[in-house]
């Protein structure tokens, strides 16, 4: 591959290189949410500001840790996470937002992932489609142990994830939509929870490098609901996702520490 640093030993896009990072980081899409991600750290400091990719690195249990954002999409998502593995990275928690689908699933609830649709295009360059979009379990399992620790109203199963944001939400404006309304009622009716927009490239791109995943989020609302007239609370706040996605790494950097010691 072309260096395209020159030689400064960087990563191209976040501009990081091994030593600047933690073995356990979290993704969150949006560059601004990364400073509200690191005071939940402790000694955090800006790392990196490059694009849509922002690194702070600080400590959690006397251990080493990041958050670095991703942007919208898998594309980006997946630049991320080859190059923060490069840089010593073997641990993600993507953090973000999410539409509610299922009627039960309601604004302000979280939604854990344990597998998810590939409905998006980053994967299939990774893999062939019949490989699954699923989490690691030891990341799951941790997201889940926050969840019930910090009493929040969670969600466990499928989501889906696509490209297209207005695809999703006016499919019958698309050239396509036929085949955006059809797939949702598919969707609908295998009990997907909720539509997002990255975790089925980081799993996928998780399994092809040998790196552990999960994915949380923060439902923001629920087009299945407001269709159907019945009450639909919009929630924007993702202090709650932030905080079960730090606990559940401080479950795996105890668990983790754990299995090291048998």
């Amino acid at each position: 591959m072309v260096d395209y640093t020159e030689g400064s030993g960087m990563q191209y896009h976040v501009q990081l290189k091994p030593g600047d990072v933690g073995k356990y980081v979290i993704l969150p899409g949006d560059p601004k949410r990364c400073e509200k991600i690191a005071k939940h750290f402790e000694d955090a400091k800006l790392m990196a500001d490059s694009r849509e990719f922002v690194t702070y690195t600080g400590y959690l249990n006397g251990v080493k840790v990041s958050v670095t954002s991703t942007g919208i999409g898998g594309p980006s998502a997946s630049i991320a996470m080859e190059e923060l593995v490069r840089c010593g990275a073997d641990t993600f928690i993507r953090v973000g937002t999410c539409g509610g689908m299922q009627e039960e699933v309601l604004g302000g609830d979280l939604v854990i992932a344990n597998g998810a649709i590939r409905m998006e295009g980053t994967s299939k360059e990774y893999a062939p489609m019949e490989f699954p979009a699923v989490p690691d379990i030891h990341v799951l399992n941790a997201l889940i142990k926050a969840a019930e620790e910090d009493g929040e109203a969670y969600h466990v199963g499928v989501v889906q994830c696509k490209d297209a944001f207005y695809g999703q939400h006016e499919p019958e404006t698309k050239p396509v939509s036929y085949e955006l309304t059809d797939k949702w009622q598919a969707w609908l009716r295998l009990g997907c929870l909720a539509s997002e927009m990255e975790s089925a490239a980081l799993f996928v791109v998780g399994s092809y490098l040998r790196v552990r995943v999960g994915s949380v989020f923060l439902v923001v609302a629920n087009q299945e609901r407001e269709k159907k007239g019945l009450s639909n609370t919009q929630v924007h706040d993702t202090e709650a996702a932030i905080k079960v996605s730090v606990n559940a790494i401080r479950n795996l950097i105890q668990e983790d520490s754990k299995r090291s010691k048998k």
